[in-house]
């Protein structure tokens, strides 16, 4: 593993523990020696986790759409800044140059870009690790929307055992490094249900 694609908030949230904790993970990825990928902003929780990976001597590689550049106020001091034209190409772009997606708090766009690659890894387009950081619990309310699927039957728990979580950014990293893709096939029909 070499790099993280990050997802989070362009806003820094009500409670300050989240740019604390967007530091703490900045800090952790580059002690892990792994890059930074994430959206280009430099505002919000994306800003403060680019400009401590910077500072602590680490990679901070972000992409961010035309549209977006002024908006999100595209940020120049990363090891790489890619301009892009739309949104499906930020999103492609960053999960190939990324070996593991972990979402932060945010708000929608968070929520959208961790369903895409979790959705991704469950259909089997790739095994690479999905995680949330659950800062002060804050994706509890997420985590037993998922749990109830799997208990009304729209998901296995194989699928939801997919995502990793932890509110520690150094346990977060190394679940990431120690995660095994399922091996079952999402199609497969399972005995007991015929």
């Amino acid at each position: 593993m070499k790099s993280v694609c990050v997802y989070c908030g362009s806003a820094n949230g009500a409670k300050p523990l989240y740019t604390d904790a967007a530091r703490a993970f900045g800090r952790a990825l580059v002690q892990a020696d792994l890059a930074l990928v994430y959206g280009g902003g430099k505002v919000g929780l994306m800003g403060v986790i680019a400009d401590t990976v910077m500072a602590e001597g680490g990679r901070a590689i972000g992409v961010i759409p035309e549209l977006l550049v002024n908006k999100e106020v595209g940020h120049n001091g990363l090891t790489e800044l890619h301009v892009v034209p739309d949104m499906h190409q930020r999103k492609k772009m960053m999960a190939d140059l990324s070996d593991a997606f972990v979402a932060m708090p945010g708000g929608v766009g968070t929520l959208e870009e961790l369903f895409e690659v979790y959705t991704w890894a469950q259909l089997g387009y790739h095994g690479k690790p999905v995680a949330v950081l659950n800062i002060d619990g804050f994706y509890d309310p997420l985590i037993s929307m998922l749990r109830h699927t799997v208990d009304e039957g729209f998901m296995r728990k194989t699928y939801f055992d997919i995502l990793q979580i932890d509110a520690d950014p150094v346990a977060l990293i190394d679940k990431l490094q120690r995660y095994q893709p399922p091996v079952s096939d999402k199609w497969a029909i399972k005995r007991d249900s015929v």
